[in-house]
């Protein structure tokens, strides 16, 4: 099980974005790196093709696992993850920070 997961909020610690948070779009785990929405804007020069418009065009550049903490669901600052084995035998994930379940 992995510590940060599609779907996740997460703020990023390090770079010209540090302190800004987003949501996870995709995680490469084989590169460790991660997708995170809003965050490592790049601009691209596309040509035009059939599907698409050419110009220059802003998206997201993949970012290094390292550099992003789970935002803590209780105040959204950042914490570390840790796991926990429920009764039910079910292993969820919970930040260190507050004790609480990020996994819903």
């Amino acid at each position: 099980m992995q510590k940060i997961k599609k779907g996740d909020k997460v703020v990023v610690l390090a770079g010209r974005d540090k302190g800004r948070t987003g949501e996870v779009l995709k995680v490469m785990p084989k590169e460790n790196r991660a997708l995170v929405r809003g965050v490592n804007l790049v601009r691209r020069h596309q040509k035009q093709t059939a599907q698409t418009e050419g110009g220059i065009i802003t998206k997201e550049a993949p970012i290094h696992i390292s550099n992003l903490a789970i935002a803590d669901p209780k105040d959204g600052k950042p914490t570390r993850v840790g796991f926990r084995i429920q009764d039910d035998g079910k292993k969820v994930r919970v930040a260190k920070r507050s004790g609480e379940l990020i996994d819903g």
